[in-house]
């Protein structure tokens, strides 16, 4: 009969435990406007890092640290990739970032997520959405939002871990216009 018990309080306290984590990010989440931080991003082992800043909804500019003044940017509808030499536009909806970048959706897939991944540094939560899987990490101590995992349009497997994060800083809304091809 202890056994029992024990059994029910462990349940009981594991789903408390589950519950509470979910809520906390929940709530963490629900308060961010934006984010602007570092990253270094892996594709297929090739590193890439710069900086980005990331607003709610579905808004991103980044500048990657490299020779070519790569950046990639999003108006909410489009996603751009520009570099000296090249100019790719895409709709953000065919993008694993429409779904990273859509703060409503993540909040209701955190609500209605059963499990996740948890050890001592990060809380991981995996999604599927319109054929892509998205993994996103969240920092156990602050419960931000630490990178994310996606396998991008040419099925390359994609990490991006962030650093250096400010959450709500007054940002410029015109980084988030189009670049044009010239």
């Amino acid at each position: 009969m202890k056994k029992f018990y024990f059994l029910i309080f462990f349940f009981f306290f594991v789903n408390e435990s589950s519950a509470s984590i979910k809520k906390n990010i929940v709530n963490r989440l629900n308060l961010i406007n934006n984010i602007s931080f570092n990253f270094e991003q892996n594709i297929n082992d090739k590193i890439q890092k710069g900086k980005c800043v990331l607003e709610y909804p579905k808004k991103i500019f980044c500048e990657y640290s490299l020779n070519n003044k790569k950046i990639l940017v999003s108006n909410g509808t489009s996603l751009v990739i520009k570099t000296i030499s090249s100019y790719y536009i895409y709709p953000l909806k065919k993008t694993p970032l429409d779904i990273i970048l859509d703060k409503n959706f993540l909040l209701n897939s955190i609500n209605k997520s059963e499990d996740y991944y948890s050890d001592k540094n990060i809380i991981a939560f995996k999604f599927f959405k319109d054929g892509n899987e998205i993994s996103l990490f969240f920092d156990k101590k602050t419960l931000n939002l630490k990178g994310w995992q996606s396998v991008d349009l040419y099925q390359n497997l994609n990490i991006v871990y962030l650093s250096s994060i400010v959450i709500n800083q007054k940002i410029e809304r015109k980084k988030f216009n189009l670049p044009t091809s010239d």
